[in-house]
Parts: structure tokens; C-alpha cells; sequence
């Protein structure tokens, strides 16, 4: 779905926002992670760890130097998605942001997704520019775009940041590391898919956000810095990438749109497979084969979510 331009309109509305944190033995990220939400500029909000059933002091860790969280203590790992929805069962707030327990907010992070949500009734998610922790001047995204060949991608990433994004715009989908969602867009489309576990969960999102009519908005003048694929990466998101690449084309890629371009999925997953053969002797290419087989193996139960998906339908192909 291609860009757009937005022109900000002035809002002093402030919505009350609750902001969830999944973590899963992540106490060595938390200080950084909760003291830079501690100097948001944005008053009205509420701050959930849901911790993954850590085993590193993780939540001794917050009941010691962050009173002022409310922790949801979950007895196991359900990812990044079923944690966040753990989270969301427990917020109060009208607006849901989502951040990365590896991120770093700029003071005003909050302040300016929230505020940008006000300015646009017609945007249920909103995205910051995200830059690397360590190199903060290249892109880690900013906003998700997602191929007519079924492969999503980050915006710029590891374009040196000179300005390029710097325009308020239409995306198609918010990363989810730290994005703000409209509890109103979540009611109606539904939270993350905890069969997704991780990765792609905000591209699923995003698309059946987008399916129903919501658009989202990337704010470039919200910035966040994030240590990239420091709680998850190598094989594991070579497997999930695999197997959820094919989950979320199975669910939400429209019909109409399918006809027109299965040549271009089936040789984007193709290329996938063949680019893994050929370095087979690495766990992470091992990993994206057994993850796109995983997907195959799991059409069914994709499938069978599809229909409701579809129906709720409310774009044309030219909009998407």
C-alpha cells in the first residue's frame, strides 16, 4: 500500500494510554526501557509489564524499582503477541501502545503518536520513526510496507537517517517495537494472533486494520531507539519469519488481489527456500526452512480464519 501525504492539524486532546511492555528475561534491558518512559512528556498514562515467565529476576527487578508498574506475571513464554494481549485484558487505557522492552523512548514518543491519533479520527494506529540504540543516525523503520509478493519489510531500514522521512504520512502498518493502536480499532478487528507467537503479528494487524478501514499514520517527530533483535532474533526469527510470512498471506491477502499476483508470492517463497538451501550449514537457514514447512502445515487452521477476515472488507483493491 503506497504512502500519502497528511497535513497535521493542531490538537490538544490527550487520550488516557496504557502502555504495554512484554518481556521475557529482559531485566538487563527494563532500567533503560522504563526510565526513559519515566520522562515522557505525556502525563496521562499507565505503564503494564507483562512478563513471559522470566527466570532472570525480572519481576523483583520491578516491584523493587518500579513501583509505579503493574505487573501481569504470566507462568510461561506465550510470545510477543500473546503477552501483549495479556496486557491489553489488563489496561485501562483508551489508546494501546505497544513497546519493545530493548527500546528507548525520546521524551516526546508519547506525546506526538497520541497527538497524531487526534489529528486523524480515521487513523487507528500510529508509528514512530525508530533508529538503531547504537548507530542513531540509521533507520530501523519506519512504518511497515508489505510487498504485492507477500514479503512485509521496514521503511528506510539501514538508510542513514538524513531527513528523507521526515514527512508525515500514510503507512501501511505500525512496527510493532512502539506503536500506538486505538482500543476502538482493537475492538473491532481484534487483538494480535497468539497463534503468530512472534513476528508479524503487527503485519497480520495491520492488514486486517487496513481490511476494515483504518488507516495509520507514521510520525516522524516520534522517535524511538531500539537494540535491535537483542530478545529475539538469528534462528528463531528465521523460523517464525518463515512459517508467519505464509500464515499471514493465508489470512489476509484478498482474493481479488491473489488472482493478480500469485506468481510473484509463490516465486518470493521459492526464492526464500532456495537462498536457505544454499546456506544450509547455518541454524538460521535451517530454521527459515522448517518454519516455511510449519506454514504449510498450518494452512488449515489459517484458512479456516480467513473467511471472517475477508468479510469485514470495507477497501478496494486501488486503496490497498
Amino acid at each position: 500500500m503506497p504512502a500519502s501525504n497528511v497535513k497535521p492539524q493542531a490538537s490538544n486532546i490527550q487520550y488516557p494510554v496504557s502502555i504495554i511492555i512484554p518481556n521475557w528475561n529482559g531485566a538487563h534491558h527494563l532500567p533503560t526501557c522504563l526510565d526513559s518512559l519515566r520522562r515522557q512528556s505525556y502525563p496521562n498514562f499507565e505503564v503494564v509489564v507483562v512478563d513471559n515467565g522470566s527466570t532472570d529476576g525480572s519481576v523483583e527487578l520491578l516491584e523493587q524499582d518500579y513501583p509505579e508498574v503493574k505487573v501481569v506475571a504470566l507462568p510461561e513464554n506465550r510470545g510477543f503477541a500473546g503477552g501483549v494481549n495479556a496486557g491489553i485484558h489488563e489496561a485501562q487505557g483508551e489508546i494501546i501502545a505497544v513497546f519493545n522492552n530493548d527500546a528507548e523512548a525520546d521524551p516526546r514518543w508519547l506525546e506526538e503518536l497520541v497527538t497524531a491519533l487526534a489529528r486523524h479520527p480515521e487513523a487507528g494506529m500510529a508509528t514512530p520513526k525508530v533508529l538503531l540504540f547504537d548507530q542513531r543516525d540509521v533507520i530501523h523503520t519506519t512504518g511497515d510496507f508489505y510487498g504485492v509478493n507477500g514479503v512485509p519489510g521496514n521503511r528506510g531500514v539501514w538508510q542513514r537517517d538524513e531527513g528523507q522521512f521526515d514527512r508525515e504520512e500514510y503507512v501501511f502498518g505500525a512496527a510493532g517495537v512502539a506503536a500506538v493502536y486505538r482500543r476502538a480499532m482493537l475492538d473491532e478487528v481484534g487483538l494480535f494472533d497468539e497463534d503468530l507467537f512472534s513476528f508479524c503479528e503487527d503485519v497480520d494487524l495491520a492488514w486486517r486494520a487496513q481490511l476494515a478501514g483504518w488507516k495509520c499514520v507514521y510520525v516522524p517527530t516520534a522517535v524511538v531507539y531500539h537494540k535491535l533483535s537483542a530478545t529475539g532474533g538469528g534462528k528463531m526469527a528465521s523460523y517464525y519469519c518463515g512459517r508467519n510470512f505464509i500464515y499471514v498471506i493465508a489470512k489476509d491477502y484478498p482474493t481479488s488481489l491473489l488472482k493478480k499476483h500469485w506468481r510473484r508470492i509463490l516465486c518470493a517463497q521459492i526464492e526464500i527456500a532456495w537462498q536457505a538451501l544454499k546456506a544450509w550449514r547455518g541454524e538460521a537457514a535451517r530454521a527459515r526452512l522448517r518454519g516455511q514447512l510449519a506454514g504449510i502445515w498450518g494452512l488449515p487452521k489459517m484458512l479456516a480464519k480467513r473467511c471472517a477476515i475477508q468479510s469485514s472488507r470495507r477497501v478496494s483493491d486501488e486503496y490497498l
